[in-house]
This record gives C-alpha cells, structure tokens and sequence, in this order.
C-alpha cells in the first residue's frame, strides 16, 4: 500500500510483470514490445527523456548494420523503423526535442507502461537466484520508487544491476588467448573506449569572435589533434575523437572525465577559430555543447553465450539467432584523444559482415534466474561489443528480449526456458517486422492457400516469408500508381486481421539529425505509400472496407469480422514519385487461426485499426 504523499520520504510500490532499467533506445524497445504483447512494465530511467546517446541530451545518430546507408536494405526494422518512421512525418526540422517527445509519447502513454523518469536504480531485493524488486530514487519528486516483478530487463548501458544482484560481468578487454580474437590484447585489462563530449555549430551568416574559457585547452597546431589537418575540416557537428576515460573507471571517473573532454571541446573550437591555418569558420559559432558524455563502453554481463570476434566474423549463424548486427567492429583506442601523443589512430575499424546474428543466449544472464539485458552491456567479448554497441543493434536486442519476456510472463518460465520455443519466438519477432537473418516468416495458412491476383507483374514474392531485399531478390511485388493486388477464395473464407509491409526504402539514409548530412530523409521515404484503399470482395461486389490518407508507417495492421470471397489492396499515392515501390506481405489471418507471432497494433500500443474507426 502506497504511503501518504505527506512522509517525509515516501515510497512508491509498483507490481508489474517486468521491470525495465535503462531508457535508451534498447530500453525503450524493450519496455514497448513487452507491452504490446500483453505485459504490464515499469521503465525506470535515470534522465527525464527516454533515448539515452540519441535523445537531445547527448545528440547521437542511430548507427546500425546500414552503415549509415553503406549496407544496402539493412536498416533495422520492426519498433525502431516504426519510431524513425513516426520521426519523419512529424519532425522535418531534425529537432531532437521533437524526437524526446515522440519517443514518450510512445512509452508513457501506453496503457500498460508505467515509466518512471528522473528514477536512479540504487538497489535490489534477491531471493536466492531471482532479483525480487529494485528500489530507485526520482529526483524530481524526491520519492522512492519500489518496483517489484516476475522479470527485469538490464538496458542502462552500465549493467547497474550486475553489482547490486551478484550477477557476473566484466569489464575491460579479454586476452587474445581467451575467445582467440585476434584483435584483442595480449594480456587482458580493464581499458575500455571512452566516453564523448560533442558540440554542434551554425553558420550565423555575419563573423562571430570567440573567446575560449581560461580552462580551455590549447591546440595552436592541427597536428596536435586526431586526424591532423584532415579531422577538423567539417564543423558543423563535434568529433567523436573528442573522447576520454578508456583507460580511467568508465562509471566512477565519468564527471572528472566530462571536465576534461569540455576544456578539449573547448579548446578544439578556439583552434577551429582562431588557430587553424585553413580558417573558414569566420561565421560559425557554438550553439550547443554535450554536458552529459555519450559513453560506449563499461560493464558487460556474462550469458549462456558470450559472443566473441568470430562469432561476429562468421555472421552468427546460430539456431537462437534473434537479432542482428553489422556495424563494423570499431575499436576506439582507450586513450582517446590522447593517442595522437603516442602515434596511435584514435580507432581502428575491423572488418565484420553485415547481417551477423546474435544468440538469444547472449541476452540472459548466466547466474541470475531472471535477468535479461539489451545494448552494450550484453554478454559479448570488448571486441564484439565494439560492433554491439551501436544504437540500431542494441534496439534490435532490446525488442528481442521485450518479446521473450511476454512469452516467459504467458507460461511463467524464466528467460532461459524460453530458448525451448525458440521457433515462436523468432516467429513473434518476424510478425512483428523484426529481421532475422536467415529465418522465414511462416505466414497464415489461410494466405497460403489463397489465390493471388494482381493488375501487373507476379505477386508471388508477398507471401515468401521474407519482407525486404536479399541480394539480388527483391522479395517483393513491383507496382505503382492505379496498381491493385487481391487475395482470393474459392469460397467466402471469416477475415480478423490484414497485415501490410511497405516499402521505406531500407537503403535510404535515417541519420535523425539536422548536423549529420545532407543525403539523409527530412520526410517519409518516396517509395512509401500515403494513400490506399483496402477493398473486399462480398457477394461478389467490392466495398471499400479502409481509405488511408496518411499512412507513415512500413508495417500497416487492421482489424475486422467479416465473411469475404476476396481482399484488394489499392494504391493511390506515394510520399514521392517513385520509379516503382514493392510490396513486400500482404497476410490474412482467419478466425479460426492462431500465429506464433502476435499482430498487435503499433500507435502507442493500442490494437489495430479497425473498421469502425476508418470504414
């Protein structure tokens, strides 16, 4: 029972089926797809905005197995596509608050969330080998809040629970011997990559002097920074070499280290402007500096799989593939900014392939019954976690694990048990538009057995199982404006559910940032389509069951009950003017008919559209 608002120090209780620490973008995945397959979740996140190094406190694009478009079709999809999505219809100006806003307008007002902001997870509760609650401070409201659950998710990046459940984890690089990296040390340590303070500029158009701070650093030569005279060309963002603490304590030193990176930042844009012999900056100026330091590297839990170098440079083929990386394996030197002292390049890139899979092994911890985790404090070596570490894959982790939770909460198991239904739960995902390297999609049998029809071209490709190019198979119907494609039967057939995957153009490039280029989507995707009709087939007349408007979103889910002979897709215009786009599932579920994977609905986790809301 709740105390009264009037203790000294009240304490909250809050009974929940998972609890979620962490509200980057890993957490933030998490926390949504556990809720939108039936879980009732607490998020606690120790800042006041959900997305951690991509909300406007730290200003940090998604990085992902695109490469920043360089991959092509392997932009992550499923919850993370649905919020950049969301992010492109709403925000063309690239503001990062905008972004804050969409990213708690998703978690808070879900019905089933209670997120728990400016919340600092300080303790836990174990019984045995379970973590029964965890206590965190909110600094707004002074409160203690106590939540207990049946499961708790670790996405804080730093694995604050490791140390307060007894859960094991490490720190620093293993031995080359140990996993036989190869790009590990010789002997181990406990250095990691550090942490960054970034800086955005703005052309003002009129000259604007700059006066550094007396703390400030001095750099009167481009040879005293990373890169020489080719890394400081282009302004407009910070540099991720402006970067420290590698080879201090990545939590325990992290505000002396933020001092020193600012006097750094400080220091780089007096040389920018006044220093550096090729000028060009006359006109710029600071608008925004990083107080709160992007950090890649601390903790990392200990699973029933630790994923090492060759997991990554085999692709990871594993049967518990549930997620997915690509990033390269980008091993930033701990001295950071400081290794131009001793010759050394601020970050070594090695090769990795994109996909990659990673195990739903890694994902659960070893020792504590349950335990999850999502993002860079997963279970892999320092040198898979340089690949990791990115955005794009920890929230491709993180719906993982949010999935797998509702499943163990449904049959009361723990996370490991739920390896032993590995094939539904790569089904939930696929459903879900997640992508799983290498696993097909089984789609309704009623869609199966229908027959298709189209106004042009074979529209065999919507019902392979696999929603978006896979080298030189596009996976999809061709079409454009007027188009139409049908699922038919040979007899009136009892319709619940349509599922739509569009075409966003994976290859386009979602930085999500005004300072990141000039190539990147300020709008939705050309290809995608805006507006289109859903028709059906009933006493062999078509009716127009939905008109959509204004449709954003790749994945597109309605609800119905109806009797029909026959369902039509119609399109009738796109965000652009597209060459062609491709469908790439157009699914039917029966009545009668019950799929592995969940078709809950996306818009803040309500259910589907459905026909008296659009019909």
């Amino acid at each position: 029972m709740n105390p009264s608002i009037d203790s000294p120090m009240p304490v909250i209780y809050h009974d929940v089926d998972l609890c979620v620490v962490g509200g980057g973008m890993a957490g933030v995945c998490a926390a949504l797809a556990a809720a939108r397959h039936g879980a009732r979740v607490a998020i606690m996140q120790d800042r006041p905005v959900f997305g951690g190094n991509a909300s406007s406190e730290c200003r940090m694009h998604i990085c992902g197995a695109d490469r920043h478009n360089q991959i092509p079709n392997m932009r992550e999809t499923g919850i993370l596509e649905e919020l950049r999505l969301e992010n492109l219809r709403r925000n063309s100006s690239r503001s990062f608050s905008i972004w804050d806003t969409i990213l708690h307008e998703k978690v808070a007002f879900h019905p089933s969330i209670t997120p728990l902001l400016n919340c600092s997870c300080l303790s836990a509760e174990m019984e045995g080998a379970r973590v029964r609650s965890v206590t965190g401070w909110q600094l707004t409201t002074g409160m203690f809040h106590v939540v207990r659950a049946r499961l708790f998710a670790d996405c804080s990046g730093d694995a604050v629970l490791a140390p307060l459940t007894g859960a094991e984890w490490r720190v620093g690089r293993e031995a080359r011997a140990e996993y036989g990296e190869s790009i590990a040390p010789e002997v181990a340590d406990e250095r990691t990559m550090g942490m960054t303070c970034l800086f955005q500029a703005r052309d003002m158009g009129t000259p604007q002097p700059f006066d550094p701070p007396a703390w400030a650093e001095v750099f009167d030569t481009c040879e005293e920074l990373p890169y020489g005279r080719g890394g400081h060309g282009w302004w407009r963002m910070g540099y991720w070499w402006v970067e420290l603490g590698g080879e201090s304590h990545s939590i325990y030193d992290t505000e002396h280290v933020r001092d020193e990176l600012l006097a750094i930042v400080y220091g780089v844009w007096d040389h920018i402007k006044n220093r550096c012999p090729a000028g060009g900056a006359e006109n710029w100026a600071l608008e925004w500096v990083q107080f709160l330091p992007g950090k890649r590297e601390s903790r990392r839990y200990i699973g029933d799989h630790v994923l090492c170098q060759g997991d990554v440079e085999a692709g990871g083929p594993f049967p518990d593939t549930v997620a997915y990386g690509g990033w390269s394996m980008d091993d930033h030197h701990p001295a950071g900014f400081r290794a131009v002292e001793i010759g050394a390049p601020a970050t070594v890139f090695h090769p990795a392939p994109s996909p990659y899979g990673i195990p739903y092994r890694s994902l659960y911890s070893r020792n504590i019954e349950n335990l999850m985790f999502a993002g860079r404090c997963a279970s892999c070596t320092h040198a898979a976690m340089s690949s990791t570490r990115v955005m794009g894959t920890a929230s491709s982790m993180g719906q993982a694990i949010g999935t797998a939770a509702a499943m163990a909460i449904e049959r009361g198991w723990v996370p490991r048990q739920v390896g032993e239904a590995m094939g539904e739960l790569q089904q939930r995902l696929l459903a879900d538009d997640a992508y799983i390297p290498a696993v097909q999609r089984v789609l309704p049998a009623l869609t199966l057995s229908a027959t298709l029809r189209a106004s042009q071209g074979d529209p065999e490709p919507i019902r392979d199982g696999i929603t978006r190019p896979v080298g030189e198979d596009s996976h999809g119907w061709a079409y454009g404006m007027g188009d139409w494609v049908e699922v038919a039967f040979d007899a009136p057939r009892q319709i619940r559910e349509i599922q739509l995957v569009l075409d966003s153009d994976l290859s386009a490039n979602i930085a999500m940032s005004y300072h990141r280029g000039d190539d990147q989507l300020t709008t939705p995707p050309a290809t995608l389509p805006r507006s289109f009709r859903i028709e059906a087939l009933q006493n062999g007349v078509w009716r127009t069951l939905w008109s959509e408007a204004d449709n954003h979103q790749r994945l597109v889910r309605y609800a119905l009950d109806e009797t029909v002979e026959g369902i039509r897709y119609c399109i009738e215009g796109f965000w652009g003017t597209p060459d062609e786009s491709l469908l790439y599932e157009f699914s039917l579920l029966g009545n009668r008919e019950v799929l592995q994977g969940s078709m809950g609905g996306l818009d803040t986790g309500h259910e589907p559209k459905r026909k008296d809301a659009k019909g």
